[in-house]
This record gives C-alpha cells, sequence and structure tokens, in this order.
C-alpha cells in the first residue's frame, strides 16, 4: 500500500505538470493559437495508440506510453526550449540540456524511490533512443511537430521550418511503416508550401545537402 508521503509526492508532481497546460510551444493550432506542451503530448500519445498495430516490431505498449508522456514533463519545471532557437543559437544547446538534467533529477528526487528512479531512466532511455521503443517514441515526437506545422497557417512559419519539413528521414529509416507514415506528412507539408507558392524543388535540394 502506497504511503502518504508517496501520495503526497505524486499530488506534487500532478500540480508541477498542471503548468505543461500553458507552457506555450512554438507551434500553432489551426485555429490560429499557439499550442501548449500538454497538447503535443496528448496528440503523440494517440499516435502511439493508433500506429501501434502497425509497428514493424511488437512493443511494450505501456512503457511506450509512459514515455510519450513523461519525455517533456521536464518542461513544466525548465520550460520549453524551441528547436529552432537552438539553431539560431547553438550555445543553447548546452544550457537546455542543464536545465533539462537538473529538472529530471529534481523529478527523480521528489518522487522517491522506486517511481522516480522509473521515470528517471525512461526519460534518458527517451533521450538517447538506445532502443527500439525510444526510437519510436523520438519518431512520433518529430513527426507530430511537422503535422502539427501542416495544420497551421503556413504564415507562423519561419524560413528555417520549409527545410526542416525534408529532413525527418533519420527518425524514421528503422521501421518501414514509420517510414512511411513520414512520407505522408512530408507530402502535405510540400502540397502546403506549393499552394502558397514555394518552390520546394529548391528547397528539397537543399535539405538533402544538409
Amino acid at each position: 500500500m502506497a504511503t502518504i508521503t508517496q501520495l503526497n509526492a505524486v499530488l506534487d508532481v500532478l500540480k508541477l505538470a498542471e503548468r505543461l497546460k500553458f507552457e506555450l510551444r512554438h507551434s500553432y493550432t489551426s485555429s490560429g493559437r499557439q499550442e501548449s506542451v500538454a497538447e503535443h503530448t496528448w496528440r503523440m500519445s494517440l499516435m502511439a495508440v493508433l500506429m501501434e498495430p502497425y509497428l514493424e516490431q511488437e512493443i511494450d505498449m505501456a512503457k511506450l506510453l509512459k514515455m510519450v508522456i513523461i519525455h517533456d514533463l521536464i518542461e513544466a519545471e525548465a520550460g520549453d526550449m524551441s528547436i529552432l532557437d537552438v539553431l539560431r543559437d547553438p550555445s543553447l544547446k548546452l544550457v537546455k540540456e542543464q536545465r533539462e538534467i537538473q529538472a529530471i533529477e529534481n523529478l527523480r528526487t521528489k518522487l522517491g524511490e522506486p517511481l522516480g528512479s522509473e521515470i528517471y531512466e525512461l526519460w534518458f532511455e527517451f533521450e538517447e533512443k538506445s532502443t527500439y521503443v525510444a526510437k519510436v517514441a523520438n519518431a512520433f515526437d518529430k513527426l507530430e511537430v511537422q503535422l502539427q506545422h501542416n495544420e497551421a497557417d503556413i504564415n507562423t512559419w519561419e524560413p528555417i521550418e520549409y527545410d526542416l519539413s525534408y529532413r525527418m528521414d533519420r527518425h524514421v529509416t528503422f521501421d518501414a511503416n514509420l517510414k512511411m507514415l513520414k512520407d505522408l506528412i512530408e507530402e502535405q507539408a510540400d502540397q502546403k508550401m506549393k499552394a502558397s507558392g514555394v518552390d520546394t524543388n529548391e528547397i528539397r535540394i537543399r535539405a538533402a545537402a544538409f
């Protein structure tokens, strides 16, 4: 049976996680507002449920969902730093890593054993992409981001995001069905850009050379 201390720790983390409902990401929704971290995580979870039957390998679904749900939990403390910010200023990568590691260590301490260590290990497994389940979770993370961009007004896109639409291959090469899903999402982006008068052939060439 759980102790009062353990349940209070769970409540503390749930209170912390509530921040993800208003911690905003760079992505915009189709309605024209910025999405929250919690919304990104929710649709990643749904993507995992819907794609699980089509993955090439059998997967521990409980572990996959845990990994998806906790992967951005640290942003409740560390905040969300867009990859675009890091691309513009590479020195921010170390700052981001330090903040996130401190946040996951604080989370492990707050939750105690054994739950704290489980969350801690799942987070690092996701970050290191050392297993099939971690690679799948990372693929969903990248694919959901592009899917959201596709659904947003193209006026919200930054120039680098045109190129990023064609740079998802390395996240899905380990699974043919994820590669197919990536191709469909990439085609949506391609059509969206063409509809706004963008020369996507030039962008594809540039992205391929990256």
